[in-house]
């Protein structure tokens, strides 16, 4: 299945509104803040800012901006963009979702304005796909074997990892607090337009482990999903792995308790996780097996060569 010219135009059209509107919010932030520095400090988790001005965006603004941009550019490139249009359109709607019940009312318009367009994208991405029409029309090309499993293993851990987090703060916090951390209630501190971190973390655990079901089945889609989880996979672990260098903790890793080390080595096996993904999965993959060349229906094969050669 290949998706029509319309369809890419409008999916790349989408595609730069979502680009367009998380830019102009992440330009309100660094006039706020000051530097971009300061700003992807805050993004990082460092709340040191939060006296010289509240951000309204966090970490999931700018890789979802890049992925946006990526999903742009392969709809104008690629007849077979749809699955990059669907799995943007698809996550940026489950990132957005709790943004319905903010208080904010920019935020709540923001969060109106990119459901509607990552609904747009899911839509074009399902409505705008048509068959191969030429017999040799090249079909999206599978992950190769071994890239695929590597991939989908580290994609697997990555999933029981974040699940486990939040299982072992279930157990540590309030019931009252841990509904907060997915409804986005008054205990939890977080940027306007960021999902609370337990919605976070159940998207992002559906994410790897589709991912992760993707690479192991070798689908055609692997390559969109996989590479949209290790992007957020990369940033998550980069951000984490700044934050802890910066506070001296991977200094003294081995004098940390249990928690605080285990949370700084997952954070360091999603940085390095992600990079591997991402390369895993950028590569080329394995050479698509092209149609059987049959006649159309109601066409006679051509005749026979006259004379005819030895053997006809």
């Amino acid at each position: 299945m290949t998706l029509t010219r319309p369809a890419r135009l409008t999916g790349a059209a989408l595609c730069a509104a979502l680009v367009l509107t998380a830019a102009v919010w992440i330009l309100k932030d660094l006039a706020a803040l000051g530097s971009p520095a300061d700003l992807a400090w805050y993004w990082a988790g460092d709340r040191f800012f939060l006296a010289r001005g509240r951000a309204a965006t966090s970490l999931v603004d700018p890789v979802l901006l890049v992925v946006s941009a990526v999903a742009a550019v392969a709809a104008l490139r690629s007849r077979h963009a749809a699955s990059a249009l669907a799995a943007t359109g698809a996550v940026t709607l489950a990132l957005r979702l709790p943004g319905l019940w903010a208080p904010d009312s920019g935020v709540l318009v923001t969060t109106l304005l990119e459901l509607a367009l990552a609904a747009g994208l899911v839509l074009v991405a399902a409505a705008g796909r048509r068959p191969a029409n030429a017999p040799y029309e090249p079909l999206p090309g599978r992950p190769r074997t071994g890239a695929a499993v590597a991939a989908g293993v580290l994609l697997a851990v990555a999933a029981a990892a974040v699940a486990g987090w939040e299982l072992y703060w279930a157990s540590r916090l309030p019931a009252e607090i841990t509904v907060d951390r997915f409804t986005g209630g008054r205990s939890v501190v977080k940027a306007p337009l960021g999902p609370p971190p337990g919605w976070l973390a159940a998207v992002l655990v559906a994410l790897y482990a589709t991912a992760a079901a993707s690479a192991f089945a070798r689908a055609r889609h692997t390559r969109a999903f996989g590479l949209l989880a290790g992007a957020f996979l990369a940033a998550h672990g980069l951000a984490g792995t700044a934050g802890a260098a910066r506070s001296g903790i991977l200094e003294r890793l081995a004098d940390l308790p249990e928690p605080y080390r285990s949370d700084a080595l997952t954070s360091l096996f999603g940085l390095l996780a992600g990079v591997a993904v991402l390369t895993l999965l950028a590569g080329r993959g394995a050479p698509a097996a092209s149609p059987a060349p049959y006649p159309p229906a109601g066409v006679l094969p051509p005749p026979p060569p006259h004379p005819r050669p030895p053997g006809w």
